[in-house]
């Protein structure tokens, strides 16, 4: 489909059931066995493909803050706020705040004391606040009252209210260029630098309660990080990993993670030759690490003399690592033109921020939603950021943003760059709006957004020269963002939207009903009910001793009420009981899941009766029905006439049941959008025309017996897919020539030079001519079919016969 409207042809091999009317019934079959009455189509989506895209966003201007490097990023809700660093000529305290959703900066509001300016500090998020502690303060300019910090402050995001933490007892070294991060309700510090030397010593206070905490230094164990500052720190999997950094004079690029459980260190090798797997980034310092679900993903930083802009992913489980390739609309972007600064870089650092409480990246799923064919050059949609040291980045839900730092010749930055990972697949609007409400909405939303964005580039681009063509250019790719969904659940609800079935896992495999219950949870969000009931009926039915415990608590996790009592009942059988509570799982159950099981076990809940009908959703065969009936109108994009009355409908769609469309569609699509409807020389009537297009849309094929004289050629014309409409045409001529109905397929029949068929109404005429004579539209019949019937009734009419017939008439 050109731009809104939807695919120029068929791409790969899709099924579109058609021909068979869904019963409404109160399940619905998850077996899916094929029938010969279904109609495939050569529709499909995909494939999807990842796309990793850096884009390039508003910088911070100079009156809402400075260029700066060695401060800190944190992410709460749908803001970066930033704090601290120096711009090259005197600390900084300020804290500056950038929305993701308005792409705008402004300094947030603050009350209180702040910290004092200072650079090198570390920030983390628990709860509703941001702590900062320690850093190098001092003036920089004139080189004086330097010195590091252990101090702890807080700022409330709701107040803007800044306090220092007075914190009694053993209190950690003073520091800078340290590692922090939160786990488990604490702020946990490591390493960095007290002025004199590199620290590797651990500390950790509670952050829940300031009146009854304090300091204390974690003993460790295992392979400890040598000492080190400037590195970063990650968690990921329940674990903090930390990655090169300055370690004296070396510099290293070891990767070690601690065990927060056991204390322990342990360093992760990085001799993979051996394995043949891709190396680990150079040896650094001054670059950031976040993670992205089991990923951790390393920028910037200072490597042997040189500023790399590679982007390292480290995939936590298989322990590899990777350079991620941006998209192909991706290029070097280059740095700001900024002051210099007045003094050069120390050796420091910036610890990359974890959000508080973060646990699961979503991949976004941008539906390109348009023609299949080449794609026309765009400008460029993303630009990567140029290397840099000291700069900080932080997550929010889907991506990593990455501010400031020091780029090329000692400047300092005030750039902003976000990075998606992105799963994209390409759809058919006419598909997916008619079958999915939900999407429906987004796509529309999307267009507004596209074509508001097009008309300000109209504003300001040149007019075009008079005369252009209409139809000829193609419109841009829309983007849909689906940030509720990853990639293979979401995969298995474009099939169904596709198909109206999903291709069920491998039955009871704890990974494949996992999966279905996540696609469930998309169909709920997604309102679509018959998915909803394909996936419920497959996980109940896959639900056995080995895996219910993981299903039950998956299910209580995504909140899914029905399948969690299914669970719950499973459980608490008789036969089913004592074996489950005695297996390892049990144990490691949530403490609220376990008192259920004991209460539903002690007394089940009564079964209430319910009389409300199941709602099973729409087939597909319903949506597309309704899609030609008027409810896809406003997604047209393209006109159909015929004898000249226009009737709109969706390229998708044709182009998927008919070679002659697709390749219109590809090669010599009408400028003005319009095709004139033909079968070889005759133009079909506005009845039959209807049931073509009920068969195109949906695979009806029941007609009155006249439209079937019509479109008995239309398969050859129009090249569609298969010749079922051809055998059922013939079919409905053979069976149902009536005396009431032999006229109209006697004079499409002449038209459509059907010879057998207009001898066959003619012998029809002739042996119930007493009747045919009375019918009115036998005066209506052309002189030459006049003729043929005398001529058929001379030819097979006896003279007792046409006595008789004189004798009635």
């Amino acid at each position: 489909m050109a731009g809104t409207g939807g695919s120029g042809g068929p791409i790969g091999a899709g099924a579109l059931a058609g021909g068979v009317r869904s019963k409404v019934a109160p399940s619905v079959d998850f077996d899916h066995s094929c029938s010969d009455s279904v109609e495939y189509l050569t529709l499909n989506f995909g494939p999807f493909e990842t796309v990793h895209r850096w884009r390039r966003l508003p910088p911070c201007d100079e009156f809402v803050g400075a260029r700066r490097s060695k401060h800190t990023v944190v992410a709460y809700k749908d803001a970066i706020y930033v704090f601290g660093g120096d711009n090259g000529k005197t600390m900084l305290n300020d804290l500056l705040r950038f929305d993701v959703k308005d792409c705008s900066w402004c300094r947030a509001f603050t009350t209180g004391t702040p910290p004092a300016p200072r650079y090198h500090h570390s920030a983390v998020v628990y709860g509703s606040s941001m702590f900062v502690f320690g850093g190098y303060t001092g003036d920089i300019y004139s080189n004086s009252n330097l010195k590091n910090k252990n101090d702890l402050f807080e700022y409330k995001f709701a107040t803007g209210q800044w306090t220092e933490w007075k914190i009694e007892g053993r209190l950690p070294v003073a520091r800078s260029a340290h590692g922090a991060t939160v786990y488990s309700d604490k702020l946990w510090i490591f390493a960095g630098y007290d002025g004199n030397a590199r620290l590797n010593d651990m500390w950790t206070i509670s952050l829940q309660d300031r009146e009854l905490t304090c300091w204390e230094e974690v003993a460790q164990s295992g392979e400890i990080p040598p000492s080190c500052c400037n590195f970063p720190v990650a968690v990921c999997r329940d674990k903090m990993f930390v990655f090169s950094g300055q370690s004296g004079a070396k510099i290293t690029n070891n990767l070690f993670q601690f065990e927060f459980k056991d204390k322990t260190w342990t360093r992760i090798p990085t001799e993979h030759l051996l394995r043949g797997s891709p190396p680990p980034p150079q040896r650094r310092y001054g670059h950031t690490m976040v993670a992205f679900d089991r990923h951790l993903y390393v920028f910037g930083g200072a490597a042997d003399n040189t500023l790399p802009n590679e982007l390292h992913c480290y995939d936590v489980d298989f322990q590899t690592w990777e350079v991620v390739q941006p998209s192909s609309d991706s290029e070097v972007g280059g740095a700001e033109v900024p002051e210099r600064a007045a003094a050069s870089e120390e050796a420091p650092s910036l610890a990359s921020e974890e959000r508080g409480g973060f646990k699961k990246s979503r991949d976004v799923f941008g539906l390109d939603f348009g023609t299949t064919t080449a794609k026309q050059p765009s400008p460029p949609a993303s630009e990567l950021p140029s290397g840099r040291l000291f700069h900080a980045a932080a997550v929010i839900s889907d991506a990593m943003y990455i501010f400031g730092g020091t780029v090329d010749n000692n400047i300092r930055s005030g750039e902003m760059y976000r990075f998606q990972k992105e799963e994209c697949v390409q759809g058919h609007v006419a598909i997916v709006t008619a079958r999915s409400r939900w999407l429906r909405r987004k796509i529309v939303q999307a267009r507004e957004r596209l074509a508001q964005k097009l008309e300000e580039e109209a504003a300001l681009a040149p007019k075009e020269a008079p005369g252009m063509a209409v139809g000829g250019a193609r419109p841009p790719l829309l983007h849909v963002a689906i940030r509720e969904a990853e990639a293979r659940p979401f995969e298995v609800l474009m099939q169904f939207l596709y198909t109206d079935k999903i291709k069920y896992p491998r039955k009871g495999h704890v990974e494949d009903v996992l999966l279905i219950m996540d696609v469930y949870k998309l169909a709920l969000s997604f309102q679509l009910c018959r998915l909803e009931q394909l996936c419920r009926q497959y996980i109940e039915a896959s639900v056995d001793l080995q895996n219910v415990l993981v299903v039950c608590e998956s299910a209580a996790r995504l909140q899914l009420g029905q399948l969690k009592e299914h669970c719950l009942n499973f459980v608490v059988k008789e036969s089913h009981f004592n074996q489950v509570i005695m297996m390892k799982e049990f144990e490691r159950l949530s403490s609220p899941l376990i008192v259920e099981i004991v209460r539903r076990k002690q007394q089940p809940p009564p079964r209430a009766p319910s009389d409300q009908p199941v709602d099973i959703g729409t087939s597909l065969i319903q949506d597309m029905k309704a899609y030609l009936e008027g409810a896809g109108a406003e997604f047209c994009d393209i006109t159909l006439l015929l004898d000249g009355h226009p009737r709109p409908a969706h390229k998708a769609i044709l182009a998927a049941r008919s070679s002659y469309f697709e390749a219109m569609f590809r090669s010599f699509m009408p400028e003005d959008g319009q095709v004139n409807i033909s079968i070889g020389e005759m133009v079909p009537s506005r009845q039959a025309f209807e049931s073509m297009l009920r068969y195109i849309y949906y695979g009806e094929v029941n007609m009155p017996p006249e439209d079937s004289l019509y479109l008995f050629a239309a398969p050859y014309y129009y090249g569609f897919y298969n010749n079922r409409l051809q055998a059922y045409c013939k079919q409905n001529l053979e069976m149902n020539v009536t005396v009431q109905n032999v006229l109209q397929i006697l004079e499409a029949a002449d038209k459509t030079q059907a010879l057998d068929m207009k001898r066959h109404c003619l012998h029809i005429i002739v042996h119930q001519f007493t009747k045919v004579s009375k019918l009115p539209t036998l005066r209506s019949l052309s002189q030459q079919l006049l003729l043929d019937i005398i001529d058929s009734l001379a030819s097979h009419i006896s003279d007792k016969q046409c006595a008789e017939l004189g004798a009635d008439i």
